[in-house]
């Protein structure tokens, strides 16, 4: 959990932006609902002198001291970079320096390492295994997973503890061997934006993915748009209340010094928090779609269960003859439920109790017995 620059500031943030960044997760109280890694997407790096090493450009210029004041706010700092020559930004990548930059990470006082495959995938994957032939994406996706452990390593041997995150867009399956090559979480789609329509595919594209995440090892679906673009309240529920659903990273990425009180409702509500960062760890699976209509549910570790009604239609829909399919989801009649987003107690439940769901909007459940 935590916040990352690029959604808001991308290519302008700054040293000021994250200080500021950091006093607004503690006064929100973000920061004590569990939001800690504060992290610099791209543009932060400047040029490599003669030996090699890898500098700040004007924006940041003095990482160590930003450490040091995001730590003193107890906050963790995350930091950006790619197995490329350049990142997307095409400002300074970390190939061939990777012991380098991983050392001068951790004597930063880095705590997360976001590094993007961008340059590398574009050129020297195709420009090594030139051809769109079995063979050569064989070779080019051999590359891409021995690039990342080759950060893993470096990263072992700087000896800080720094959570590794890969984003490389899903390509090759990347939830069946990113745990070999050191990473806590893959992104598992391409980028997100502030659309329910991107925000609902990406979404629904994680189903089948549950059995290859768990404590330590995470599908990433992208960064929260919550509080971005023209999103409603029902679309940033259902955000929220999917990713909670999938036991995603919540790094949200909206302006922090325009927080509104709905806003920070959303990100900071306890049991939807609780829900994803759930210490059995275990992603929601799909167990029913029909036309706009999916119901979610995943294994909490007291031994409930959390059920979601997601409507994906433009019009309300209200759920008569519908099954919940409680068997499936691990419960059964007679059941408690809780509606978590409006924090009342149902009582005893059956898969034929009526539901209203909003357009575009959620029905999040806690399930026990």
């Amino acid at each position: 959990m935590g916040w990352n620059s690029w959604n808001w500031f991308a290519e302008k943030v700054t040293d000021k932006d994250i200080r500021q960044a950091a006093d607004l997760l503690v006064s929100s109280g973000m920061r004590d609902a569990g939001y800690v890694y504060l992290n610099i997407d791209d543009t932060w790096e400047g040029s490599r002198d003669a030996n090699g090493v890898l500098h700040t450009n004007a924006k940041f210029p003095d990482m160590k001291a930003l450490a040091d004041y995001v730590h003193g706010k107890g906050l963790k700092l995350g930091i950006y970079s790619s197995p490329g020559p350049q990142t997307c930004a095409r400002f300074e990548g970390s190939l061939g320096h990777e012991d380098q930059d991983a050392e001068l990470f951790a004597s930063w006082g880095i705590d997360y390492l976001k590094y993007d495959l961008c340059s590398f995938h574009n050129k020297v994957m195709r420009q090594a295994y030139s051809g769109d032939s079995a063979e050569a994406m064989v070779h080019q996706y051999k590359m891409m997973r021995d690039a990342y452990e080759r950060m893993h390593q470096a990263l072992l041997r700087s000896g800080r503890p720094i959570v590794y995150s890969l984003c490389q867009y899903g390509f090759d399956s990347v939830w069946q061997w990113g745990p070999e090559v050191g990473a806590n979480l893959w992104r598992t789609t391409g980028d997100i934006t502030p659309t329910f329509d991107r925000i609902s595919l990406i979404g629904r594209e994680q189903a089948g993915l549950a059995r290859y995440a768990g404590p330590g090892h995470w599908n990433d679906p992208d960064m929260l748009e919550i509080g971005n673009g023209k999103l409603t309240l029902d679309e940033n529920r259902t955000h929220m209340g999917m990713w909670a659903m999938l036991a995603a990273p919540l790094l949200a990425g909206n302006n922090l010094s325009q927080l509104t009180p709905e806003i920070t409702s959303i990100l900071t509500n306890r049991e939807i928090i609780a829900i994803d960062q759930d210490r059995l760890g275990k992603e929601a699976d799909r167990i029913f779609a029909e036309g706009p209509i999916e119901i979610w549910a995943r294994p909490l570790a007291d031994g409930s269960k959390a059920l979601a009604i997601f409507n994906f239609g433009e019009q309300r829909a209200y759920l008569r003859g519908i099954s919940l399919h409680l068997e499936q989801a691990g419960a059964a009649k007679g059941w408690n439920a809780r509606d978590i987003w409006m924090a009342k107690e149902l009582g005893p439940i059956s898969d034929s109790t009526p539901f209203t769901v909003p357009r575009h909007g959620s029905v999040i459940l806690c399930l026990s017995h």
